[in-house]
């Protein structure tokens, strides 16, 4: 990892950082309560990137038993291709091998093939497609990984 980032749970002090990123990142963004919702639930796993103590970038994920789903990862739009979506998903698999996590899954549109490589490099397979799973009708393609 930079020296100069470090990655940390979140919190409800970084919903507006957080937020403000999602707005940015998603045409379709979650809204503010959905991230506190997500705060206060039982087996999740929330993380925030800060560079000199600024958010910039983000990681919200569940689990149930041996399996994972990341809800959203994003990362500023000046931050992006510097490493830190691969840091916050590398505390992820972290986080799955000490909890025995075995799969861990999530949902990418599929006009979006810049995810899908990522994905791909951090060795997610495609499953299937989710027809219109997003609003606007997109189908979703629903990736995963053996931990």
């Amino acid at each position: 990892m930079r020296s100069d980032l470090a990655i940390a749970p979140a919190a409800g002090r970084d919903l507006d950082a957080i937020h403000r990123i999602e707005r940015d990142s998603f045409s379709v963004p979650w809204r503010r309560l959905f991230f506190e919702n997500e705060l206060a639930a039982e087996r999740r796993f929330n993380l925030v990137a800060k560079r000199s103590g600024v958010i910039v970038g983000y990681l919200f994920a569940m689990w149930i038993f041996d399996e994972m789903h990341v809800n959203k990862i994003a990362v500023a739009e000046c931050e992006r291709r510097q490493g830190i979506a691969d840091e916050l998903m590398a505390e992820c698999f972290a986080f799955a091998r000490a909890n025995e996590i075995r799969t861990i899954s999530l949902e990418v549109r599929k006009s979006n093939l810049g995810a899908q490589a990522f994905y791909r490099h951090l060795d997610f397979e495609s499953s299937y497609i989710r027809p219109r799973y997003y609003p606007d009708g997109e189908a979703a393609v629903v990736m995963t990984r053996v931990v």
